[in-house]
């Protein structure tokens, strides 16, 4: 021990030290990498039984977490992908890639349980793909355009053509079993910042197209109730009245408070439900005479469905702070001569 212990003086004295380099391991599977694994899919098997769908998954890991957590989101819910694969594809060292993986698995566990959602049946038809690609054009358009006027009408263009699908629907699902009352939910993210005024828009969009939409704030998403067609004609509108928003609310002046800019979204989300219900209006206007039947039989499958999924819910009410703000909203929204 003392022949030992002097040598290592000895060597300490001429600047010698004595270090150990563990080998580097690869990262080809092991046992360990399948227990990962299995770690993995029995995590997001308790999501799925708690009522979360993949895409849920990957929005929740964007929006509690980082970009990189959504695509290890992404990179584990793909089959065959693993987090060695992930690691390598993102430059990570091993330590960066269990941190990450274990963030991710603890947010999962930590999500609460939400209402399953509801698949529209069989016979409920989507927008065929030829209206779908002209609807896609037109709020193409008016998202490029820097025109709010044209913007305007090619969105209530397209909330016309929504609108008559929608009707045509109503009237072919009466006509085949006498009500067509299947009905279907789907998730909508609702992003940061100003969810409450994006909300309210997402809600305004639904209502114009014969749904119901409820806002889960905390988790970022609305569940928006409704048949197929109008399912479709809900999310497409949405996402485009967000893109023109937001090009409207930078437009001139870039320097506005966060009071102006809520305001502002607020207004627009007020002015929107009006302009797209009367869009609606016109096309059952000139419906035929057994439209309401049918649509109030719709309307009705529509609400006992958002109330099975959501027996209590709660109202909630935004104030505008800004008159400037509302002001401009309001002339975003309402420029357009729809006629």
């Amino acid at each position: 021990m003392e022949d030992r212990f002097g040598d290592a003086l000895a060597r300490a004295a001429r600047g010698v030290t004595t270090t150990w380099t563990p080998p580097r391991p690869s990262w080809r599977p092991t046992p360990t990498g399948t227990r990962r694994r299995r770690a993995a899919e029995r995590t997001v098997g308790d999501c799925g039984r708690r009522g979360w769908e993949p895409q849920d998954l990957l929005r929740m890991a964007g929006r509690e977490l980082t970009p990189l957590h959504r695509r290890l989101a992404g990179a584990l819910a793909g089959e065959g992908t693993g987090l060695g694969a992930f690691a390598r594809a993102e430059r990570l060292d091993r330590f960066s890639a269990a941190t990450a993986y274990v963030e991710l698995l603890r947010l999962y566990v930590r999500l609460p349980a939400i209402p399953a959602l509801v698949a529209a049946p069989p016979g409920e038809s989507a927008a065929p793909p030829k209206m779908l690609a002209r609807i896609r054009a037109l709020l193409a358009k008016a998202e490029s355009t820097g025109y709010p006027d044209e913007a305007e009408a090619l969105s209530a263009k397209a909330q016309h053509l929504m609108a008559r699908h929608s009707i045509d629907a109503a009237l072919l699902a009466a006509s085949q079993d006498g009500g067509g009352n299947g009905t279907g939910a789907r998730r909508i993210g609702v992003e940061r910042p100003y969810e409450g005024a994006k909300a309210l828009l997402l809600d305004a969009v639904a209502a114009a197209n014969r749904c119901q939409s409820v806002w889960s704030s905390e988790l970022g998403f609305s569940t928006v109730v409704g048949h197929a067609p109008d399912l479709d004609a809900v999310e497409l509108l949405y996402t485009s009245l967000l893109v023109q928003a937001d090009r409207a609310l930078h437009r001139g002046r870039t320097s506005r408070s966060r009071d102006f800019r809520e305001s502002f979204l607020i207004a627009y989300a007020s002015r929107i439900r009006t302009r797209l219900s009367e869009a609606t209006a016109e096309e059952e206007s000139a419906a035929p005479p057994g439209l309401l039947p049918a649509l109030a039989s719709r309307a009705l499958a529509v609400e006992d469905t958002t109330r099975r999924l959501f027996p209590t819910t709660t109202t909630s009410r935004l104030r505008a702070r800004d008159a400037s703000g509302w002001e401009h909203g309001e002339s975003a929204a309402d420029s357009a001569h729809l006629h």
